[in-house]
């Protein structure tokens, strides 16, 4: 059941990606719904799965964009990898916490991405990293954190929940 429902998410994630993602850009900048995909199954599914789900979407992102393939499979994956991680590891994981880990890893993508441009004079570079990177991190954070917000309120994630658990367990003996 979860092979069927991983493969239908990435799957659907490429019409989202190429279809609605450019309608919901801020000063042209769109989030990228890859790496926080991978970062919530990670988080929900654990370090295998987030893993799996993140080279994956970083291969098929990679087969409609003009993109680098091993930096997308290396950080959609790393992505989810590190999420499920986080899950295991952080008592209470919180949209801030998970806002705060995609800020940092979007940020890395983005930076290597840029950097590794080697036609570009370092005042480009600059201007890269001021008016696409930046933004595009800050966006993946916001979506993550509101989507992770949205999942937790609607399904009742025991794993990533350790202290509600345990204040339901003293409440009710």
């Amino acid at each position: 059941m979860k092979i069927l429902l991983y493969s239908s998410l990435v799957l659907l994630l490429v019409p989202l990606h190429t279809t609605i993602l450019p309608h919901v850009s801020i000063l042209g900048v769109s989030p990228d719904a890859g790496l926080v995909v991978a970062a919530l199954v990670g988080l929900i599914g654990g370090e295998v799965e987030g893993f799996a789900v993140g080279v994956a979407i970083g291969w098929l992102l990679n087969m409609y964009s003009a993109g680098d393939l091993w930096l997308s499979l290396v950080i959609n994956g790393g992505a989810g990898l590190l999420a499920g991680i986080m899950g295991r590891q952080v008592a209470q994981v919180t949209p801030t916490v998970l806002s705060l880990g995609l800020l940092t890893l979007s940020l890395i993508g983005g930076l290597v991405a840029v950097f590794s441009m080697k036609s570009l004079e370092i005042s480009d570079s600059w201007w890269m990293v001021q008016s696409v990177v930046l933004p595009q991190a800050c966006y993946d954070a916001a979506l993550g954190a509101g989507l992770f917000w949205l999942v937790t309120q609607r399904i009742m994630l025991g794993r990533l929940r350790p202290l509600d658990r345990l204040y339901s367990y003293r409440d009710h003996p």
